[in-house]
């Protein structure tokens, strides 16, 4: 035999090698679905989180980690630079304490100004009660000269006094009718005085004290948006120091110190302590389940028994796989798949193989 024929026939042995193991295949239904779907096992995998700075950019000033480390939540794990912000807060605290001067000299101001109405409407009133008894002492005044004077015409017609005597008590009566003539009308000036332009005068103090409230409002509206951006301020500066979430392990530091960070810019890749596998069962089996239960499955090393809770069920995704399969015949087969969270555990690591036995679907 030689060469050519050799080669011939080694072609035609692989081509037929080819071909039974392509119709086994399709026999058995060995695609990457349906073995899944028949060997029930996931693979441990940790979440992991992507942390990044919160609506805040700077240059990054202090790692406070670094790869391989595990922080709580709450560790501090990087900071930027706060100098602009907190320039920035001391200029708006000095605004609102100037505001709060303000708010102080104003309303200070008010009450003098209402005081100062007060004190001259007092004023204004006891004028008038003391014109008032200088009226009322006038009045007697005249009245004790008026009866003198009467005395004073008797004895005269009866020649007990002189002419001179009559003459002074006339004089008298007629100073004392003077005088309360002029009390009366002061009395009336200051009457009407404090009835017209005086009274004007106070209501206007009053009124220009009062409108002095709005002012006070308005300088405490100013000093609340001040607050508002002083809060604001505070909280950039807040998300200048970036924190763990929870607890976990670093598994990489994307960024340097003194770089520029950027706004949601992925600057560490935190492990988190939730992990979780896939398995995938067949429609008749999920029909048992349901998200929440829990469900126990077995690592391959170490055979350790491991507790989880279903967190999804939801038909598998991989459609072309399904498709294959069901051009088989069997179209009674749809593989969903299952997430399950497992509870943390000595032993039991991320990467690790863990197996659901075919009972934990048939016993429910």
């Amino acid at each position: 035999m030689n060469a050519k024929q050799k080669a011939t026939r080694t072609g035609i042995v692989f081509i037929a090698l080819l071909l039974i193991g392509g119709l086994i295949l399709m026999y058995k239904g060995n695609d990457a679905l349906a073995l899944a779907t028949e060997k029930k096992e996931g693979i441990l995998t940790a979440e992991q989180i992507k942390m990044s700075f919160d609506s805040v950019s700077g240059r990054l000033i202090k790692e406070s980690v670094k790869e391989g480390d595990y922080v709580k939540k709450g560790d501090v794990i990087m900071e930027l630079d706060s100098t602009d912000t907190d320039l920035a807060i001391e200029k708006l605290k000095a605004q609102i304490a100037q505001m709060d001067a303000q708010i102080r000299s104003t309303s200070g101001t008010q009450g003098i100004n209402f005081q100062k109405a007060d004190t001259d409407a007092s004023q204004s009133g006891r004028q008038i009660d003391q014109q008032s008894a200088a009226v009322s002492a006038a009045a007697a005044t005249l009245r004790n000269s008026q009866i003198d004077y009467n005395r004073k015409v008797a004895l005269f017609d009866a020649g007990a006094i002189s002419r001179s005597q009559l003459d002074d008590a006339e004089m008298s009566l007629q100073v004392s009718q003077a005088s309360l003539e002029q009390q009366q009308q002061l009395l009336q000036k200051l009457r009407a005085g404090y009835n017209g332009s005086a009274s004007d005068t106070i209501g206007q103090q009053r009124q220009a004290a009062a409108n002095m409230s709005n002012d006070v409002e308005s300088l405490q509206q100013q000093k609340q948006a001040l607050e508002v951006q002083l809060k604001e301020l505070e909280v950039a500066k807040e998300r200048l120091t970036l924190r763990a979430p929870e607890d976990g392990k670093v598994l990489k530091v994307l960024v340097k110190e003194g770089e520029m960070i950027s706004p949601s810019t992925p600057v560490v890749l935190l492990e988190s302590n939730r992990s979780y596998y896939d398995i995938y069962i067949s429609e008749k089996q999920a029909a048992k389940l349901q998200e929440g239960q829990a469900i126990k499955g077995t690592t391959v090393a170490g055979e350790r028994e491991v507790t989880g809770t279903i967190r999804l069920l939801t038909q598998a995704p991989g459609f072309a796989d399904l498709k294959s399969t069901r051009e088989k015949g069997q179209a009674d087969l749809s593989a969903f798949q299952v997430r399950i969270y497992v509870d943390p555990q000595d032993g039991v690591i991320p990467g690790m193989t863990i197996e659901v036995n075919e009972r934990e679907f048939t016993k429910r």
